[in-house]
């Protein structure tokens, strides 16, 4: 859509960012709880390479192009964040339940997700990783502070977790350095720098501001994600999908 450009528009801006504001359709709730963050004008998340493009390996993209597997007999078949497990790292949003409870203390900070309810405890002593045999889904974190920039540096993952929910997956290869700077009180800007030689030819770095909730009374949702769900229509609007030339195996539709 944006390709060949870094930047929209001024009048793309206001009107990406009117569409943000909004309380009609189907961003309300992302507007009304402030989990949409205004564009600042880039057409991409990836500022590394400039082309925002993420460069896969032959063998990669022939994966990510395959045909979507439709044998799925149950809920261990499909990805953990379909089955809200876990939505690993680093998190790129979604439409809802977003948002970010942060706790620090002198030798630890603790990130807090209300989608999934999900946490990350982040240990600032210096202790070295875990041992490589040791495979976690939110991979093995540890954080130093570089004047007011936290570094966080992520290792010893498995690889059972997407990035997203449309299968943008990586291997147990995958490090990441991520860095939370303080730009105000207000906000801190994320950035995430991934590499994994299995998967993607070279290092891409994503970035994207989170912004404070500015109402000070705000609670996390109780986010009862997959109870009461009923995984059999799921399974079947999945199998629909596929037959229907889908290759997404992510679906809250019930079947018709």
């Amino acid at each position: 859509r944006h390709a060949g450009r870094e930047r929209l528009t001024d009048e793309e801006v206001a009107a990406v960012n009117a569409a943000a504001r909004s309380t009609e359709g189907v961003g309300a709730r992302r507007a009304v709880w402030w989990e949409r963050p205004l564009s600042d004008g880039r057409t991409a998340m990836i500022v590394d390479p400039p082309d925002g493009r993420i460069a896969y390996t032959s063998a990669a993209a022939a994966r990510r192009r395959a045909p979507a597997d439709p044998s799925i007999d149950g809920p261990e078949d499909l990805n953990l964040g379909a089955r809200c497990i876990s939505s690993g790292v680093p998190r790129l949003g979604g439409p809802y339940s977003q948002n970010i409870l942060v706790v620090q203390t002198p030798d630890h900070v603790m990130l807090l997700h209300e989608m999934i309810h999900e946490f990350r405890i982040i240990p600032l002593d210096g202790r070295p990783h875990v041992a490589s045999d040791v495979r976690q889904w939110l991979g093995d974190a540890r954080g130093r502070w570089d004047g007011d920039t936290l570094v966080v540096d992520v290792t010893n993952f498995d690889d059972e977790v997407w990035f997203d929910s449309h299968g943008s997956f990586y291997s147990e290869a995958l490090h990441v350095v991520e860095r939370y700077t303080l730009v105000d009180r207000d906000t801190i800007n994320y950035e995430a720098t991934i590499e994994d030689p299995n998967v993607f030819t070279r290092p891409w770095t994503m970035t994207f501001a989170i912004n404070r909730i500015p109402d000070a009374g705000y609670e996390f949702f109780e986010e009862a994600c997959y109870e009461g769900n009923t995984t059999e229509h799921r399974l079947a609007a999945g199998r629909r999908a596929v037959a229907a030339g889908e290759r997404r195996l992510h679906t809250h539709e019930e079947p018709r």
